[in-house]
This record gives C-alpha cells, sequence and structure tokens, in this order.
C-alpha cells in the first residue's frame, strides 16, 4: 500500500467512529424509549413523567414507556440509568433529590450527577407543602410546632427515603424551628402520604400532586408551603417565611437527563420535543392544574443550574449536619 493510500484508509478509520452518532442520529428513535421514574407509582415525579411521555410519544412515532424503580432514596433507578448505553433509549425524570441532595448528603454514590448524565432540559419545578393529617389538633403552623416541642421524640415525619430532598427540607425546618421529630423513610411520597392519611406519621412535606387530592378532600391540613410566594394552587395557605422563619425557601424540580455520553443530536432532538410537549397548552395545563411551573430551558441552563443547586443544598446540608454513609 502506498503512503498516499495508507493515509486515506488512517483518514477513513478516524473518522468513522465520529460519523457514527450522527448517523445513528437520523433515524432516532427507531424504538421505545425508557423513561425511569426513581420513585414508585403515584408521586409528583410519576404525574409529571407519564403526562411528558404520553404527549412525545405522539410526536417523536414511539412509545415513551414509563418505569418506576424506586428505592435507596432514589438512588437505584438513578444510578441504572447512569449504567444505560448511552444511546437515547433510556432516559431518566430526574429530580432535586437525587441529582442537587444526595451529593450533599450522601459521602458516596455510585453515581456523579455533574459527570454521568446529559442535561437535557428541566420540565418542571414547585414548592413543597407541609401536611398533617386533619384529625390532628393543630390548626397552625405555630399550633403544630407547639404540640411538638411540648412532646419531643414522640412525633414522627415520613419522607421519599434517607437523604431526600423532603427529609432534608424537614430537617432544616426542624433545626429552624428547635424540633425534635423521628424520621420514618418510605420508597415515594404516595407512600408516606398514604401513611399520613393513616395516622402512621405526624407530617411530610409532600409535593402538590400528592397533597392537593387530600387537601380538597378535607382529610390532610396544609400548613405551610416552602416557596418564597404563596402558591397559587393553595393562595390561602402561608409560606413558611410569613410563618416565623423569615428566608425559608426550598423549591424542588424535575427534569429530564440521558446518560453521559449521548450524542448532541439525540439530545438536541430529545430537547425540542420535550420543551414542544411543554409549551402546548394542553400538556401546560395538565402539569399547572398540578401546581407545577412549566420551565423548558437549554441543555446549558439546566446543566448549569444543577451545578449551583448542587453547591446550595450542600450548604444547608451542612448546616443541618447531615451526611448519609
Amino acid at each position: 500500500m502506498t503512503t498516499i493510500w495508507k493515509c486515506i484508509a488512517l483518514s477513513a478509520a478516524l473518522t468513522m467512529p465520529f460519523a457514527a452518532p450522527a448517523a445513528h442520529a437520523d433515524d432516532y428513535p427507531s424504538h421505545p424509549i425508557k423513561l425511569i421514574v426513581p420513585y414508585a407509582p403515584g408521586g409528583g415525579a410519576d404525574a409529571v413523567a407519564r403526562i411528558i411521555a404520553k404527549r412525545v410519544s405522539g410526536t417523536v412515532g414511539q412509545p415513551i414507556v414509563v418505569e418506576n424503580r424506586g428505592g435507596a432514596g432514589s438512588i437505584i433507578g438513578t444510578e441504572d440509568v447512569h449504567k444505560a448505553d448511552p444511546d437515547g433509549y433510556t432516559l431518566l425524570l430526574g429530580q432535586s433529590g437525587p441529582i442537587s441532595i444526595n451529593p450533599a448528603v450522601y459521602k458516596e454514590l455510585p453515581y456523579d450527577p455533574e459527570k454521568d448524565f446529559a442535561p437535557i432540559t428541566m420540565t418542571t419545578a414547585y414548592p413543597y407543602i407541609l401536611v398533617v393529617n386533619a384529625k390532628l389538633p393543630a390548626q397552625t403552623l405555630q399550633d403544630f410546632v407547639a404540640m411538638v416541642k411540648a412532646k419531643p421524640g414522640e412525633f414522627n415525619y415520613g419522607s421519599t427515603g434517607v437523604g431526600s430532598a423532603n427529609q432534608l427540607v424537614t430537617e432544616l425546618f426542624s433545626s429552624k424551628a428547635g424540633l425534635k421529630l423521628v424520621h420514618v423513610p418510605y420508597r415515594g411520597t404516595a407512600l408516606a402520604v398514604a401513611d399520613l392519611l393513616a395516622g402512621q406519621v405526624t407530617m411530610v412535606f409532600a409535593d402538590p400532586v400528592s397533597a392537593l387530592p387530600h387537601i380538597k378532600a378535607g382529610t390532610l391540613r396544609a400548613l405551610a408551603v416552602t416557596s418564597k410566594a404563596r402558591s397559587a394552587v393553595a393562595p390561602d395557605v402561608p409560606t413558611l417565611a410569613e410563618s416565623g422563619y423569615p428566608g425559608f425557601e426550598a423549591i424542588a424540580w424535575h427534569g429530564i437527563l440521558a446518560p453521559a455520553e449521548t450524542p448532541p443530536p439525540i439530545i438536541a432532538k430529545l430537547h425540542d420535543q420535550i420543551v414542544a410537549a411543554l409549551n402546548d397548552p394542553a400538556t401546560k395545563a395538565l402539569l399547572e392544574a398540578q401546581a407545577m411551573q412549566t420551565v423548558g430551558d437549554t441543555p446549558e441552563e439546566f446543566a448549569a443550574f444543577i451545578k449551583q443547586d448542587i453547591a446550595v443544598w450542600k450548604k444547608v446540608a451542612t448546616q443541618a449536619n447531615l451526611s448519609v454513609k
């Protein structure tokens, strides 16, 4: 083989691996996509995933199948996506818990949120609602705080797992209010709320999807929301900031992520389809009816937000002296 032909052959060999992802993206998706929700069915993350999956399935020409893989503080499902092939066929319905808060409270994680995932877009954001069983004597947040302080260690709270977002929010609130509550972890908010309704736990910082139906039914009582301003879906419920805890704010979010090294053309295609779904009036109405503010930022903006959010929660975890081995 002459020198020139060796150069041509070498050039072809070097360019083939880079050409493959683009060619692969041209016919993407050619079979069903899995959207992993790292929580049990029935909570806010599950609802968001199913609403978006249904709308995007109709535009990409392939089903998007939602799979719930809860457990271990949302680590199991998140790790499954991290280990999946970066081909766009396994996606994560990410949330502030597994992506932003886990790095703040876990000394070791089987994934690095900033290195092991390719952010696509933040889909929704929402506050937590502090809810108690309607049969509880406490009518206001001040009543609740006084009741718990009178019997330290006798009341408990539910969360979506050890080191989860609503555990951290509860512990932050407890430290500011001077409360001693016993933690009861669950595999999802819906399970924690079910036990709250049954009187097995005293309080839960729940997402609006899980809490609002029971608040409207009169079986749960909302004492406060964690947003800076009152929520449009619960305008009569005061914020923690106006209830004696100035500066208290904790916002949760959902977003779609893929495994790291997923080809950029696939990320771009998914981003465009998901944002189109978020801007669709019918889809937007479904999400907003569940107290979800739709977002739809760029992959770059989402990545920058994740970096900043991790730093914020690390500071909170340090102040609250929270860590999980």
